[in-house]
């Protein structure tokens, strides 16, 4: 069967089964190896997406039921969040492995986007669903904290 995606901002026409997951049409078919496999079954967030724009497991979404929606991978994330969450990650060294930061900045980026000034417990239940395997937790923590008083987050709010 034939889907359509609209994926950073172009229309893709895929035909794959519908049940393929979301995150193997992401990687093999369109060739956008930012978002990464860690355990397919939704536990780990490093296949976090944007869809719609909300935060979602790529590897546990079908194709036909992302079909029609709006979906951001790491390649494309844009806007005053995504700035000071690159930012602050840049900053607070974040990464150590890397594997799960797309998805860990997928998530922190969806969280300033509903919630400009996160307590600790608001940026905890949102990151909850990111497993960082090098428990690199305190920098993402504090990096989240850094972008939400970036000054490109804080004149959006304004």
């Amino acid at each position: 069967m034939s889907y359509q995606l609209v994926v950073n901002g172009h229309t893709h026409r895929i035909e794959e089964d519908g049940q393929t997951p979301l995150l193997w049409v992401l990687r093999d078919t369109l060739h956008l190896t930012g978002t990464k496999y860690g355990c397919g079954i939704a536990q780990c967030g490093a296949c976090t997406v944007h869809v719609d724009g909300q935060p979602m497991r790529s590897c546990s979404l079908p194709l036909e039921a992302a079909a029609g929606s709006r979906i951001v991978t790491i390649e494309a994330v844009e806007g005053p969040e995504a700035d000071a969450v690159l930012a602050a990650w840049v900053k607070r060294d974040v990464p150590q492995c890397g594997f799960c930061q797309s998805g860990q900045i997928m998530s922190a980026v969806a969280l300033l986007r509903v919630k400009s000034a996160p307590t600790d417990d608001d940026i905890d239940r949102a990151m909850s669903g990111n497993i960082c395997r090098c428990a690199t937790y305190t920098r993402i923590r504090a990096a989240i904290h850094d972008a939400a008083r970036s000054p490109s987050t804080r004149a959006k709010t304004a």
